[in-house]
Formats: structure tokens, C-alpha cells, sequence
């Protein structure tokens, strides 16, 4: 199929006053050559498609931002000050002071923008002016899905929000809207998803492109989240004394109702995705080898060799467009390799990566500690490039440094005129090569990166699509709410197809166990797509998990007695290595979390402009 290349097309409604002046009037009613008014837009379908088309601009890069969600959560840490992610991580975020979000995905001005185009093509579009009725169907699921899409952004950020089903005119006498609640936010997305998912179904699309199977999808996560404790007020309030004090909790989440219904809603509309579609090397009987499970997730992650059939919904690039989200190499990679470091890998993930065996990580442990990136998970290796990991070429100007082209992240001895000295590797903050572009963390991002060594530095671009939504998401959403619901064979029997793929072994918990389990599962195989900020909260689980400082790991390399190394290249042979964890400099960011965090404030424009919206609590 044909990817959908969003291209920009403004379609521009002309509004010609009416007035008398001593001229000709033809020449008063000749209409510009380089706009198009909106009576002829909905008369002509390639008209009304370019419309429908330019909402999908609302996606902008996807997640490939140069601050990704990823750095707000123990993901990753931002590594350039100044931009505004300590705001968030920080807790210190308030009405005057809201995160500048890089992604307008994440906005609130920006994602009512793309509602109210949505509105008008809908409304439009009810009773098509066009002959072509299969295509008008079409446009009218495409703006229903992504309707629903944005009032889901919205809803996860700041919960109940205002829902606009219409597109304001200037003959409207008001434009303010109070907030509904989060029920009702629910309900209208999901019958959104519904109506798209009608409107959709049996039609070939292209990708990029809204399609039954993303309504089903984007469904389903809606779901997963209604059912979650954040969202259950009485779960909630018992968790939090901010929650529990604020006056219109229906703004936050059900205050009636059965949690367990909606865990059965949710496992429901997660298994009608698992039944409409299919995703990539789910049917394996027994685990993938190591190698195997390494290389089916970067197909998953880079859309290749078969793993672009993973994903549902997707913001694809074409280098020829020149898009920051094709960028992504540059944005997170190596500065030894003329690259900006952006979001950086925690030690706080790194450690949450099994061992191939299925046992945990433990730096108590000998054997873990003196060779921490051995035997571990594949899809570590896939997403993580640690000190001493095979990479690319590095660039000319770097190349006779590094011949071996790996990572170098430590301090290393090397003999030089005769002398032992320390020699900082290329990839740190000391680095001979743009310093001040090195990780904080002693790593950086392996997925979404391209190996292709003709993509190495910031004048090569990829075209690599960001995953919106993809298949083992609705897997994962289908067993946990399995878990919920103590359908516990049910949600291993599906969390196991996943680490089949993965080469990991089966999954044998129960209860608790489980739980922390299936949490971890959907850690590693969902990191750095965009999840983690939200999932982590609809759990209640933020206080240990965000409010706790970001690790890092300080790696050293002495030589061995009778070594004689002048060029450093890693090598167990010449070197002894340690590693040790410790905690980012809070002088650069010092992590806290306070309850307010859980939903974002409104902006203090906002309530300006319009009374009738309420303050989350906390702010």
C-alpha cells in the first residue's frame, strides 16, 4: 500500500464583502487564483478529501520529538537544560507555568484546533454534495477516528475536558464550554471509535490512513485506561488525599458504577482487535533464540522485514519532506557521532531488563554486577546502546579514534608517551567530540535507530514511522484486564506469545506476581512509545516510580598487568571493568513527585477565557 504523505494543504474559506464602488463587476467578483472557498471544497471530493487529509497534520512528527514524553518518566533523561522538562519531572508545574510540550499533540490550543476541523468536516460531509457516497463514508470515518483520537490525547492529559461536537461561527453568542466528565469523555470517544469503525470496515486504506482495525485499537486503549485506578474515584481517593479533596471528582474518573464491568468492557474491546487483525510472529509455539527475539524487535521498531505489519496506526516520513520526525538518529544519538543525546536511557530501565533465563536483574549478585550487559533480555539490545555495544562507523573526522566503532560511555587508562593516563570516551560529556552533546546517563537509544551506516549524523535522515498504535498493545491491554478480571491462564497465554517473540521463557507467576509481572512486560516492549507517562499514573504507582531520583552508571576501564594499549578499543583481554550506580546530579534535575501530577493543570489563559472551566486539583 501507498503511505499517506500528509501533505500540507490549507484550505481557505474566502468571505468577499459586499460593496459599491464606480468599477466593473466582474473584475469586483474575480476569485483568487491561489485559494479555494469553502462552498467548492465540499462539492468536489478531491477537495473534501485534501481537507480531510491535512487533519492528520494534527499527528505532527508523532512521538520523534527532540523531547520525547520518554524524559518526563524513568525512562529517559533530557539531556539539554532549559527546555521545561524538569517542570514535569520536578512537580513543579502549575497554571503560569505549564510544560511548553515540544509535541503540539500534547496541547490543548493545538488538539482543539484539529477537533474543530474534524467538526467541520463532519458536519460537512452529513449530507455529501458529491456523487462518490463510498468516498464520503470513507471521510467520514477518517474524521470520526481522528476526532476521537485527539479528545483521547486530551482526556489522558487533563481528564474530563469540554466536549465540541460542532464547529463555532461567528454567529455564536458564546464560545465558553465547561468541562465534562470523565464518564461522559468516555462514552463519546468510544462511540466515535464505533461509528469510525462502521464507516471503515471492508475499506482497503492506505497506510497512515485511519482504518477500522485503529478505531478498534484506539478503543481499546481508551477503555484500558476507564477501567484503571486512577479513574475509579473510590480507588482513587483512597490512594490520594488530593483526589480525595477535590469537590467535582466526576471530572477525574467514574463516581458510580462497577470497576470490574469496566475491566470486562475493556478485555472485550481488546479482544475484538486480536480477532479483526493480526500482528507479526505472534504464533510462536516455544521461545524465538536470542538472536531471533533481538531481531524481530528491530524489525517491530524499525518497520522492516516484515514487522511494519505490527502496526495499526502509524505517522510515516519520507525524506524528501525534510521532517523533524525523520530525524531521529540525530535527536538521540551518540554525540561521538555528531549526534544530540536528547533522551537518554536510566539505569532505573536498564536494570528492569531480565536476564535470558527470566530471573531479574540484580546488582547484589556477582556475576550481574561484573558483566551487567550479558545474558540479558534481547529487546535490551534492540533499545539500549551501552559502553562497549557494537555501533556504526563512526564519521570520517572520528574514525581513526574508534576503528573498532563501538560505544564508548567511560573512563578508560591508556598508556600514552610510556604513561598510564585516563582517556574519556568519545560518547561522554568529555568527549573529544561536541561534549556537550554526551549522555548524562551512560547510555543511549538503540530503537527507532537505524544500523543502516549511511544514517550516522545529523546531515543523514530515516524514514522510520512513529507507532500510534500498534497490535501487541492491544495484546498486552487484553491480558491486563485478563489479570483483573483472574483470568490469569488467559492473560500468560497471550503475555507469552510476546516474550516468544522476544526469545524470553514463559511467564509462571501468579497473583501479585503476575501483576508486577505483566507491568514490567509492557515496560520493556512498549518503552519510548509514549506510554510509560500515562500508564504509570492510571496505576498509581508514580510516588515510588516517578518521585524517585534518576540512576545513572559510571563505567571505568583499568588495564590489566602488561597491557601496553595506546588506542582504547573495549576488550576484556587488556581491561578490567567496573560499573556503578549512582544518582544523577540533582543539580541538573532532582525528581519528586506530588499527587497534583496526576492530571495537568489548565492553563490560566485558558480559565480566562473561559470562566465556565474547573481547575484540576492540586493547582
Amino acid at each position: 500500500m501507498n503511505r499517506i504523505k500528509h501533505i500540507y494543504i490549507f484550505i481557505t474559506t474566502v468571505i468577499v464583502a459586499s460593496f459599491s464602488v464606480s468599477c466593473n463587476d466582474d473584475f469586483v467578483n474575480t476569485k483568487p487564483l491561489d485559494q479555494v472557498s469553502e462552498a467548492d471544497v465540499w462539492v468536489d471530493g478531491g477537495l473534501a478529501e485534501a481537507f480531510v487529509t491535512e487533519i492528520y497534520n494534527g499527528l505532527n512528527d508523532g512521538g520523534f520529538n527532540e523531547e520525547m514524553l520518554a524524559s518526563t518518566t524513568d525512562e529517559a533523561i533530557f539531556t539539554h537544560p532549559g527546555r521545561g522538562i524538569t517542570t514535569v519531572t520536578e512537580s513543579r508545574t502549575n497554571p503560569q507555568d505549564v510544560i511548553n510540550w515540544g509535541d503540539p499533540r500534547l496541547r490543548w490550543n493545538s488538539l482543539y484546533s484539529r477537533i474543530r476541523a474534524a467538526n467541520i468536516a463532519l458536519e460537512n460531509l452529513a449530507e455529501p454534495q458529491f456523487e462518490n457516497t463510498d468516498l464520503a463514508d470513507r471521510l467520514k470515518g477518517e474524521a470520526r477516528f481522528m476526532r476521537a483520537f485527539f479528545y483521547h490525547q486530551l482526556l489522558r492529559i487533563w481528564g474530563g475536558i469540554p466536549i465540541i461536537d460542532k464547529a463555532y461561527t461567528l454567529n455564536d453568542e458564546d464560545f465558553s464550554a465547561p468541562r465534562n466528565t470523565y464518564e461522559e469523555c468516555i462514552n463519546f470517544i468510544v462511540a466515535d471509535c464505533d461509528e469510525a469503525f462502521s464507516l471503515l470496515d471492508g475499506k482497503s486504506m492506505e497506510s497512515g490512513r485511519a482504518s477500522a482495525a485503529a478505531a478498534l485499537a484506539l478503543k481499546s486503549r481508551v477503555l484500558i485506561y476507564a477501567a484503571s485506578d486512577l479513574h475509579d474515584i473510590t480507588t482513587a481517593s483512597a490512594n490520594s488525599s488530593v483526589i480525595s479533596s477535590f469537590s467535582n471528582p466526576a471530572l477525574l474518573g467514574y463516581t458510580s458504577g462497577d470497576q470490574t464491568s469496566r475491566w470486562q468492557a475493556a478485555q472485550t474491546a481488546a479482544k475484538a482487535v486480536l480477532d479483526y487483525t493480526d500482528g507479526y510472529m505472534t504464533s510462536l509455539a516455544a521461545p524465538a533464540t536470542a538472536e531471533e527475539g533481538q531481531q524481530y524487535y528491530e524489525n517491530m521498531s524499525l518497520s522492516k522485514n516484515g514487522g511494519e505489519a505490527e502496526l495499526i496506526f502509524a505517522r510515516y516520513f519520507i525524506n524528501a519532506k525534510i521532517e523533524d520526525g525523520s530525524r531521529a538518529a540525530l535527536d538521540n544519538g551518540p554525540n561521538g557521532y555528531h549526534n544530540w543525546a536528547g533522551n537518554t536511557p536510566t539505569q532505573n530501565l536498564v536494570d528492569d531488563y531480565e536476564m535470558m533465563d527470566g530471573s531479574s536483574f540484580d546488582w547484589d549478585n556477582p556475576d550481574h554486577a561484573a558483566a551487567p550487559y550479558e545474558n540479558r533480555d534481547p529487546r535490551f539490545y534492540a533499545t539500549i546502546l551501552f559502553d562497549g555495544a557494537d555501533w556504526k562507523p563512526r564519521t570520517a573526522d572520528v574514525a581513526a579514534k574508534d576503528p573498532a566503532n563501538q560505544i564508548q560511555t567511560g573512563t578508560y587508562e591508556i598508556i600514552f608517551d610510556g604513561e598510564k593516563v585516563n582517556y574519556f570516551g568519545l560518547d561522554t560529556r568529555q568527549s573529544s567530540v561536541e561534549d556537550w552533546n554526551g549522555t548524562r546517563t551512560g547510555y543511549y537509544m538503540h530503537k527507532f535507530i537505524n544500523k543502516d551506516p549511511s544514517i550516522i549524523d545529523q546531515n543523514t535522515r530515516q524514514e522510520i514511522p512513529w507507532p500510534e498504535l500498534r497490535f501487541t498493545e492491544a495484546m498486552l491491554n487484553y491480558a491486563e484486564a485478563s489479570i483483573e478480571l483472574g483470568q490469569e491462564d488467559e492473560a500468560k497465554a497471550w503475555l507469552n506469545k510476546i516474550r516468544y517473540r522476544a526469545g524470553m521463557p514463559e511467564i509462571t507467576e501468579t497473583g501479585d506476581a503476575l501483576m508486577d509481572q505483566y507491568r514490567n512486560e509492557r515496560r520493556v516492549e512498549l518503552v519510548y512509545e509514549e506510554h510509560r507517562f500515562h500508564d504509570v499514573r492510571r496505576w498509581m504507582i508514580a510516588p515510588e516510580k516517578f518521585g524517585e531520583q534518576a540512576q545513572i552508571i559510571l563505567v571505568e576501564g583499568k588495564l590489566k598487568t602488561g597491557a601496553n594499549v595506546t588506542l582504547y578499543q573495549y576488550n576484556t583481554d587488556n581491561y578490567d571493568y567496573t560499573y556503578t550506580v549512582t544518582d544523577l546530579d540533582p543539580g541538573f534535575e532532582n525528581r519528586q513527585w506530588l499527587d497534583k501530577m496526576y492530571f495537568m493543570p489548565l492553563e490560566r489563559d485558558e480559565i480566562n477565557r473561559n470562566e465556565s472551566l474547573i481547575q484540576n486539583p492540586g493547582y
